[in-house]
């Protein structure tokens, strides 16, 4: 029979570990270092995917040349469905040609403001275990291997865009998967922040994320669908970045001490 003075040590659960989104915003809210750091790098990561997202419509404009600027005669029925076709050719690539680019100055963005949020997420961790910031600052070093690394999520953003559209071709399930592809494409780009600070590999980041799957879906589903708003997603994702750099901090930091606690109990 065990003894009564022993206690027994909770079982952690992604339920008790979780914290809401809410929380984290009024923990952003009630430090103003965090806000003020937050609103510079909203504003910077606007411009960088404003410019980006032009450059790269201006391109695509360039590689197509004059093929969408010049309707087909409307001569005849075949004239009519040659037109028709090539309308709803143009719509279909004009909004397809916007999604991509936004998809990459947002890649563009988020690999040259890393270093920012790196900076965010370990002030974040500062506050949230009541440590001081002295030591948080910013080298040249630090800044090149942060960049470093956005750089490769960056890239592998690129692989999954590329493998999005392939699957994007199957019939309702394509839709689906791609969805989940982006949502824990941006669970990582989040997970990013907090583990490059510690110095984790690419690969220690997708396993925390296979084995943290609910975690990671919970973090990356609000900037996945925000992502699918036309117009709007630039500004909104800007909005949104910090506040979701918070939250995930405090979520990972929680995980990663209640499995300390395990390990250590």
């Amino acid at each position: 029979m065990e003894p009564s003075n022993q206690k027994q040590k909770p079982k952690a659960t992604s339920q008790s570990r979780w914290i809401p989104l809410s929380h984290s915003i009024m923990f952003l809210l009630r430090h103003k270092s965090l806000l003020g750091w937050s609103s510079l790098l909203v504003l910077i990561t606007i411009i960088l995917t404003y410019v980006g997202f032009q450059i790269s419509v201006h391109y695509i404009e360039i590689l197509t040349g004059d093929f969408f600027f010049t309707a087909p005669e409307k001569i005849g029925v075949l004239g009519w469905v040659k037109y028709s076709g090539w309308l709803i050719s143009k719509y279909l690539f004009s909004f397809f040609s916007h999604v991509v680019s936004f998809y990459l100055a947002f890649l563009l963005a988020f690999s040259l403001t890393t270093p920012g949020y790196v900076f965010l997420s370990k002030a974040t961790e500062n506050k949230q275990i009541g440590k001081s910031n002295d030591n948080n600052t910013l080298s040249i070093k630090s800044v090149l291997i942060d960049l470093f690394e956005g750089m490769k999520i960056g890239a592998l953003g690129v692989l999954v865009a590329i493998a999005a559209i392939i699957v994007s071709f199957i019939p309702l399930v394509g839709q689906v998967i791609v969805f989940l592809m982006y949502t824990y494409y941006s669970a990582l780009m989040f997970l990013d922040y907090p583990t490059s600070q510690r110095g984790w590999s690419l690969g220690s980041k997708i396993n925390w994320l296979r084995e943290h799957n609910t975690i990671a879906f919970r973090i990356g589903f609000l900037p996945a669908l925000v992502s699918m708003i036309p117009i709007l997603n630039i500004f909104l994702i800007a909005l949104l970045f910090p506040v979701l750099t918070v939250h995930t901090t405090l979520n990972f930091n929680r995980v990663e001490a209640s499995r300390t606690f395990r390990e250590v109990g």
